[in-house]
Parts: C-alpha cells; sequence; structure tokens
C-alpha cells in the first residue's frame, strides 16, 4: 500500500497506493503496518535525511475503515485499536528527520490527521480537492490526534469550527485557518518545495514537543478562550438537543486536551473515542450513513444487467419550483436543458431564478465563475415543445393535478423522436396511470424530485406496473449523475415518502386535538430529533396540500376496496381550511403567522380554537407517537412491497423528510429499540390512541424467527 523510495539526496519518499476498491487510499489496517514498517527502516537508517509522504492516486488520504470501526462493541478492544494505530503516527511525529506531506488529493478524516502528524504540509491549488474532518456526521471524533494536535496547530476557536462543523474546505481556505502550511500551483512545485523545506528544516520538531509550548491564543482558560467555551455548550446544545454525543465529546476533548501535556491529551482523546464507538447512537449512524447509503449509491435496487447510461440533454416541461430546480441541478451536472413552459415569459423567469441559484452557489465557493457560466448557457428557455425530440430524458414538472400531468404527457409526446425515458415529477399521483397515457409506458416512470431542489439530496424513484428494468436503470443513472441519493419503490398508494412522512404531520394535528398546547408539540417534534416541528411542516408543505393528499388517500383506498378511516387530523384541517382560511405559509397564515420584518411565530388564537386539556401528555409520550407512527407505517410499506429494501426505506426517511439520523432511519429505530419491546409499546399506543399503532403481522413472525430489519 506504500512504496519506499530514496533518492541521491538520501531523501525518501513514501507513496501512497490503494491496494484494492476497498481501501482506496484509505487509513486501513494496512496503510498502518506499511507505514510502520517503513519508520522502522527509516530510524535505522543513518543517512536519511527527510520524508516526504505523497500519493500516487487520488485522493491523497482519506478515512479510517469503518467497517473495521463499525465491529468494535467492547471498551478495551476499542481502546487498542485506537492507541496501536497513534502509536505509529506518534513514531512518525517523533523521527529525528524532517517530514513533509506532499498533498496531491483530497485529505479528509484520519488522511488529515495522517497529515497533521507531519512536520510540514503542502497542498497543490485546485478547487477540485477538500480538506477536513467530516467523522462527525458520521456520529464519531478525530482520534488518531486530530484533535489533540489541531487544537495545538491553529488554536481552539478554530478547531472547534472544522472539528463540530463537520465541513470541508477548499485549498486557499485551508490555508487562510492554518490547517495546511503552504500553497503551490503544480505537482512538480509540490515535490520541490517539499524538499526545499527539508533542506532548509534539518532538525524540525513539532511545536508542541517544544519546551515551554504554548497554544495560539492560549488554552482553555485564557480570557478569549474562556468565554468562547462558556457560550459553546448552550449553543451546541440548541443545534444537537443532546442527540449528537460525538459534537458534544469533541467540546470536551478540545477543552480538557489543552490543559495537559500532550501524552495526557491523547489518552482523554482515546477514551471519548471509546465512549462515542461504542454507543448505539454511532453504530445508527454509521450503519445508515455509511453503509447503507454506499450500498445504494453502488445500485442497490438497480438491475444490475443493464449497461450504465451517462445523459447529455434533458428535457423539463414546467418551469415552477420545481422545473427551474431540476434543470439547475441538471446544468450543474453538465448537461444541456430544455426548459419548457408554454408561457415563454415564465421560462425567462424560471431561467433568472436558476441564474440567481448559480451565483448564489459562486459566492459561496461551491462552483467556480467559469463553470457557473457554463452549465447556465447550455438551458434553453423556451416555449417550444419540439426541443424534446433532442433529449435523451424527459421531465414532465408541471402542477400537481392528475389530469394536467395526463394533458401534457399525450401533447408532449407528440414531439418526442426515439426512445427516451420520460419521467413525471410527482409526489402522490400513481404512476400507471399516468402511464397510460404515454405512447410507451415501459419508458414511462416517477422520479419525485424534493423541494427545494437545489438542497435536498434524496430522489425518489417510482416504478409503474409496466415500467422496464431498462427504464428503471436509466432513471438510477439520471439521479447518480445529479449527485443524488436514489431510492426505488412501487407505484402503490403515497409510494413511500409521502406516505411515511404525512404520519409525523397527522401525528401534530392529532395532539392539537388532543388539546396539548402547539408550543410542546412543536418542542417534542425537534426534541425527538425532527428539523422543524410537525405544524411548522404542515405550513411548510401548506394545510390545503395535506388535505388534497388526504382526499387523494380516499380516492386510492375506494379503488382498492377499502374504507378510508377519519383521524383528528382530519378535523384541525376542516378548521383551518374551512372555518379560519388559514390554508399555510404559502397564503400568509397557518399554525404560525409570517410576519414581513420578522421571524415567523405560533398564531396566539390557535388555543381559542383547539383548547387545551387538563391530561397531561408527555414529551415522551409524544416523542414515542411520532417515531412509532411513522415506524408502523414504514413497515407497511415493507410488508406491501412499496420498498423493497431496508437501506432505501432507511435513507429515504433520513434524506426524505428528515427522520433523525442519530436512530440510524426509520426502521433502524425499531431494530434499536428491541422487536420485543417495540411490539409492547405499540400495543400501549394502540389502546390508547386507535388503529393507526396497530402492527403489521411481519413484526410478530419477525419475532418468532428472531430476525431484525436489514
Amino acid at each position: 500500500m506504500i512504496s519506499y523510495q530514496k533518492d541521491d539526496q538520501n531523501i525518501i519518499t513514501l507513496t501512497i497506493d490503494g491496494n484494492d476498491e476497498n481501501h482506496f487510499n484509505a487509513v486501513c489496517e494496512d496503510f498502518f503496518d506499511d507505514l510502520d514498517q517503513h519508520l522502522n527502516a527509516i530510524n535505522d537508517d543513518r543517512s536519511a535525511r527527510g520524508v516526504i509522504l505523497t500519493s500516487k492516486r487520488r485522493p491523497f488520504l482519506t478515512g479510517s475503515d469503518l467497517d473495521t470501526i463499525f465491529k468494535i462493541n467492547e471498551a478495551q478492544p476499542a481502546f487498542d485499536f485506537i492507541e496501536r494505530r497513534k502509536k505509529v503516527l506518534r513514531k512518525l511525529e517523533n523521527l529525528t528527520i524532517p517530514v513533509v506531506a506532499a498533498i496531491n488529493g483530497d485529505a479528509t478524516g484520519s488522511g488529515m490527521e495522517v497529515v497533521l502528524a507531519c512536520h510540514y504540509s503542502i497542498i497543490k491549488n485546485s478547487i477540485k480537492y477538500k480538506y477536513g474532518f467530516p467523522e462527525v456526521k458520521f456520529g464519531v471524533l478525530p482520534a488518531l490526534g486530530g484533535i489533540v494536535r489541531l487544537t495545538r496547530k491553529i488554536g481552539i476557536d478554530k478547531s472547534l469550527r472544522l472539528l463540530i462543523g463537520g465541513v470541508f474546505v477548499s485549498a486557499k481556505e485551508s490555508i487562510e485557518c492554518g490547517l495546511i502550511d503552504a500553497l503551490v500551483e503544480n505537482e512538480k512545485e509540490l515535490m520541490d518545495n517539499a524538499i526545499k523545506w527539508i533542506e532548509a528544516n534539518p532538525n524540525y520538531v513539532q511545536p508542541w514537543n517544544r519546551k515551554n509550548f504554548q497554544l495560539p491564543d492560549g488554552d482553555a482558560f485564557s480570557k478569549v478562550n474562556a468565554q468562547i467555551l462558556h457560550n459553546y455548550p448552550s449553543k451546541l446544545r440548541k443545534i444537537t438537543r443532546g442527540n449528537y454525543p460525538a459534537a458534544e465529546k469533541i467540546l470536551n476533548v478540545v477543552t480538557e486536551s489543552t490543559l495537559v501535556d500532550f501524552p495526557t491529551a491523547s489518552r482523554i482523546e482515546s477514551r471519548a473515542f471509546v465512549e462515542i464507538i461504542t454507543s448505539s447512537i454511532s453504530k445508527n449512524i454509521i450503519s445508515a450513513q455509511w453503509f447503507q447509503k454506499n450500498d445504494i449509491n453502488a445500485g442497490l435496487s438497480r438491475p444490475s444487467e443493464i449497461n450504465k447510461t451517462k445523459f447529455s440533454k434533458i428535457g423539463i416541461i414546467g418551469s415552477g419550483l420545481m422545473g427551474h430546480g431540476i434543470g439547475y441541478v441538471s446544468a450543474l451536472s453538465g448537461m444541456s436543458v430544455a426548459l419548457i413552459d408554454l408561457d415563454q415569459n415564465k421560462a425567462n423567469l424560471a431561467l433568472d431564478k436558476i441564474e440567481k441559484l448559480f451565483q448564489e452557489a459562486v459566492q459561496k465557493k461551491q462552483i467556480q465563475s467559469d463553470q457557473s457560466k457554463k452549465a447556465i448557457s447550455s438551458i434553453q428557455a423556451t416555449d417550444d415543445l419540439s426541443c424534446l425530440g433532442e433529449c435523451d430524458l424527459i421531465v414532465e414538472a408541471v402542477f400537481e393535478d392528475i389530469s394536467l400531468k395526463e394533458k401534457v404527457i399525450e401533447r408532449s409526446e407528440e414531439f418526442i423522436n426515439g426512445k427516451p425515458v420520460f419521467a413525471s415529477n410527482t409526489s402522490t399521483i400513481p404512476i400507471s396511470r399516468l402511464s397510460k397515457k404515454s405512447r410507451d409506458p415501459e419508458r414511462f416512470i416517477g422520479i419525485h424530485f424534493f423541494s427545494p431542489v437545489n438542497k435536498m439530496r434524496l430522489v425518489e424513484i417510482i416504478k409503474g406496473d409496466k415500467t422496464s428494468p431498462e427504464t428503471l436503470a436509466k432513471a438510477f443513472d439520471y439521479v447518480l449523475q445529479l449527485n443524488k441519493i436514489p431510492i426505488v419503490v412501487n407505484d402503490k398508494r403515497g409510494f413511500y415518502t409521502t406516505r411515511v412522512f404525512e404520519r409525523y404531520a397527522k401525528e401534530g394535528l392529532s395532539l392539537l386535538m388532543d388539546g396539548v398546547s402547539p408550543q410542546h408539540i412543536e418542542s417534542a417534534g425537534m426534541q425527538a430529533g425532527f428539523p422543524v416541528g410537525p405544524l411548522a411542516v404542515v405550513d411548510e408543505i401548506s394545510i390545503s396540500l395535506l388535505d388534497s393528499i388526504l382526499n387523494q388517500e380516499k380516492i386510492h383506498l375506494e379503488a382498492e376496496g377499502k374504507q378510508y378511516h377519519k383521524g383528528p387530523w382530519d378535523e384541525v384541517i376542516d378548521i383551518m381550511i374551512k372555518k379560519l382560511n388559514r390554508t399555510g405559509r404559502a397564503s400568509g397564515s397557518g399554525f404560525y403567522d409570517y410576519p414581513k420584518d420578522s421571524k415567523k411565530k405560533l398564531w396566539p388564537d390557535l388555543k381559542n380554537h383547539f383548547p387545551l386539556s387538563t391530561a397531561v401528555i408527555t414529551q415522551n409520550e409524544m416523542m414515542d407517537r411520532f417515531y412509532f407512527s411513522q415506524a408502523i407505517e414504514a413497515v407497511r410499506c415493507l410488508e406491501e412491497g412499496v420498498v423493497t429494501s431496508v437501506a432505501d426505506a432507511n435513507i429515504g426517511s433520513i434524506y426524505g423528510w428528515g427522520f433523525p439520523s442519530f436512530k440510524g432511519g426509520v426502521l433502524q429505530f425499531i431494530n434499536d429499540y428491541g422487536l420485543n419491546a417495540f411490539k409492547e409499546r405499540a400495543r400501549e399506543l394502540s389502546d390508547k390512541y386507535g388503529e393507526r399503532f396497530k402492527l403489521p403481522n411481519i413484526i410478530e413472525s419477525m419475532i418468532k424467527k428472531d430476525q431484525i430489519f436489514q
């Protein structure tokens, strides 16, 4: 994995070269074994003048082997695991000759920790590469000395921003914050400057290994840092609500490690790692965000026998919120786009909105200006449907009305040449019904984007009853080309995301009818880990749209010969729409008021229309109702074949509507709770609140077979 070469100046180059697909320049066991052997040889070589660590491939060096970490369940093995790897990096750092990291690609996670153990670091000036510590997003923390070294290198405040934020920085940003030491323009300068630095610093010692070392900006007791650290816990708690312990542990390690010597600080960091990695929260996050997401992106639900497709031009019919959003992400991904609206003025307005999105991306340094200009020039805003004849893929993105969509499909297909995929962007309308208006139902599929399209990473692909495997594969490839996450579902009532997500909204409305204060309902939703409270969610999607979704549900059930059972949420919706004419944020009033010059706030008169009850429903009870209502509906979807994999269900819940990542997704929540315990709690809720908490038969069957969702 690491090759060794010594030049005629007695400078040793260690070149990282991943040994297989699973360990592609990753900080895995092979990396440490090879590095340790080379370091022993270097220590024995009295002629060696310096060491350059570089890479043969891209990235330079990425994060740890999460496969190995995930399997560690006990404290002592976890401690031994991290200390063994730390020992190797400490040996690297304590070499009596200078060590330079010549970084010619991404350096992230544990890869960045290796860089910090080197004496000096140089990067190539490129917008392609990123640097930083994403560990907190996987429910873990940097523990190869990364927290301890970073704090000593750039100070407490800057370290916290990088470590707790979990954000990647660009080449120039890494220099500005002090993470990396030097920036050069090309690969030759990278190696030349590495050699120059070695020659200029023959006896270099890391600052924190020198006597009388002081941290930049002082330790945790310094005046400036004491103020920062005093306020940080409360700020952090507002964000995590205590649900993501890795972030709080990072804060603790940063603080405590500045008050002790390096070896003691390192042990503090290792103990924090042990506590986090052996917790269920860490396991849940890694399971979803690493294993299951990777499985999905690798094609878990894609027909494997179909060759991959790369799209060059797509047509989008409808230039509204969803249409121009799809146009933006498609152009950003290198496709030519025909953005079509029957009204040319509306098409032009949509193009203006897309240009603003590109401007924002440039300002945020997400893309370069040249890339933005090229993408914008690839978009044609037009009222001419004949443009569809050149497209590989057509996406219908008009208003969520079945008759309108059917008309658009029929009219559009008159202009189609060849056999492009035809997709409908819909959240509720049956794909099999829409496909009847298509000349070729095998080429017809649902592609459900989430709003705002430029920010939401999930895309729900819906198979119609006649959708071909080839069409499914192409839709899957298109979503991956957009750098989004595809889940595949079958065409059943409400699909998957809408059907399960609405349970969160319904339960919030039910609590309102139960006489719980709106403030407590919203607080319980946030404490449970959802991005916003259920009443705020309903306002965002609009109360009238939720009403429309429920009406569609009634129609679908009647078509299936089933009866729609009214719930308490129906009465709330009727009161809000018919009696009060408050339909949600878009209309300016819903459960919240939306003042022009201030933040939204709950409508004070809600209490007059939904009186408070003297009966107490605890926050934990409310949280259970949110979790269980969604989990039970997700199980029904799996039982009915709406979703066909646990990964699709979990990832769909996290990225589709914000089911808490620390729970690992909606089905992992059941695993973590324990199926027997889940069954008993569901029975309690069912006895108390009704049929919606009644368990599907599959749960009992799984308990008998001692199975879990996997």
